[in-house]
């Protein structure tokens, strides 16, 4: 059978799979073997163990479970909460100083977790309430929380950024600084979008409400900046040479930990095997999928797929950007509907070629593939964020949520047009900290 009807037919398949309900990474082995022992037969099928459990030895996947751990530590404590009202007390005179300080909290909370739904319910549980007591539209306050939640796999350290470095076989510290930039370019379009959305609506909250001692100020900044320094000193131990991502990683969930036990009296033990079951369900849940999607991976390039695919491209006479917006428009459309891990470790394999052929940096594509996957997370019908903010404040309606997140996606999408006309936005940290790419 000719490969590209044949790459068709596994698409199809696949889609009809995971929408049936099943686990993403068992949906990957059902469709691998099937594939498999159709159209290469039972001798193919023996190979599946030893590519399943290889996939695994990477000394760089160590990585995974102890950031989970050191965000999950972070989640089990008010950190969230003293990080929001911290950038409350110091940013209560500014204009829109509530909806900026949301959006920072949820940056930095971002950063520390690298996990979007825990960033949407610590910030949203304590900012969407005095934003609405306020007076800020509905729209705006889970709006704004939605968006900012989707923060937490882009800004460093984030785990959609190692699981695409382990696909791609790219530099996790690169890729970790690629996201820097573009992340506080997100946050600046973001608040920006809020004040301008607030001070249209006529709102007098934008012009800052209360006021705070600076002893009240700096009393809360105890709790809050021994977090910050941690994640500091992982950024640091990664991009001085120190450390490897996953030694790093090990020492930051430890010391996260610990700052949790000592400054946020986490002493019982009940709550400390919670945070570590939870960790370990996601882990695995994370680690599982990329070992099937290493199955998924091989069983394409077996049956010359991909190999097809890429030929493919390569003879098309269109313009390389017509070819990355029709990428683009792809990976959206995966994000609405799959999460960010298994949208990147099953087109990863697909794509890299066909991009670097066309001549794009690969730790740039990464940030816009991150950015697409943002947005997935702020859509319908998966849309995780608007579910968590759903959650956390059920008298505001889906369509709401919805509604007030849609001028987000449209930053988003702005951020990804401003990184296609200056790439540099993307590769310029990195290759200041770290040389140029070759």
């Amino acid at each position: 059978m000719d490969p590209l009807l044949l790459g068709l037919l596994v698409a199809l398949a696949t889609i009809f799979v995971l929408f049936s309900g099943v686990s993403v990474a068992l949906g990957l082995l059902i469709v691998s073997a099937g594939f498999l022992l159709v159209f290469d037969g039972f001798r193919s099928l023996e190979l599946m163990p030893e590519i399943l459990f290889g996939k695994l030895d990477n000394f760089a996947l160590l990585s995974i479970p102890m950031f989970i751990i050191m965000g999950a530590s972070i989640a089990s404590t008010r950190a969230g909460a003293d990080l929001y009202e911290a950038l409350e007390r110091w940013l209560t005179r500014v204009p829109g100083g509530l909806v900026v300080s949301n959006l920072g909290a949820c940056a930095l909370f971002a950063a520390m977790s690298g996990s979007s739904p825990a960033t949407c319910a610590a910030i949203g549980k304590m900012g969407i309430p005095e934003m609405r007591k306020r007076g800020y539209p509905d729209g705006v306050a889970a709006g704004s929380i939605a968006a900012g939640g989707t923060l937490g796999i882009l800004i460093p350290p984030s785990v959609t950024m190692i699981v695409y470095g382990i696909a791609t076989e790219s530099s996790i510290g690169r890729l970790f600084l690629a996201g820097v930039v573009p992340g506080l370019l997100l946050v600046g379009l973001f608040m920006a979008w809020s004040l301008y959305s607030t001070w249209r609506s006529g709102n007098a909250a934008v012009l800052g409400a209360g006021s705070y001692s600076w002893t009240q100020k700096f009393e809360i900044l105890p709790r809050v900046l021994p977090f910050l320094a941690i994640i500091a000193g992982v950024l640091y131990a990664m991009y001085g040479g120190i450390a490897t991502p996953s030694e790093t990683a090990a020492v930051g969930a430890l010391l996260c930990l610990l700052i949790a036990v000592i400054i946020y009296k986490l002493w019982n033990p009940a709550d400390l095997w919670v945070v570590l079951r939870d960790s370990t369900r996601e882990s695995v849940m994370i680690l599982f999928i990329i070992a099937a999607a290493g199955v998924f991976s091989y069983m394409l390039s077996s049956l010359f797929i991909t190999q097809a695919i890429a030929e493919w491209i390569g003879t098309l006479d269109v313009n390389r950007w017509i070819l990355m917006g029709t990428i683009n428009i792809f990976l959206l459309i995966a994000g609405f509907f799959l999460p960010p891990v298994a949208v990147i470790l099953m087109a990863a394999p697909i794509l890299l070629p066909i991009i670097t052929t066309a001549g794009f940096d690969p730790i740039w594509f990464a940030v816009v593939l991150t950015i697409n996957m943002e947005i997935g997370l702020i859509s319908p019908p998966v849309g995780l964020n608007l579910y968590v903010i759903n959650g956390i404040a059920p008298d505001i309606s889906l369509k709401t949520i919805l509604t007030g997140s849609l001028p987000y996606v449209a930053c988003m999408v702005l951020a990804i047009i401003l990184l296609c006309l200056f790439p540099d936005l993307a590769t310029w940290l990195p290759d200041a900290v770290m040389g140029a790419s070759r």
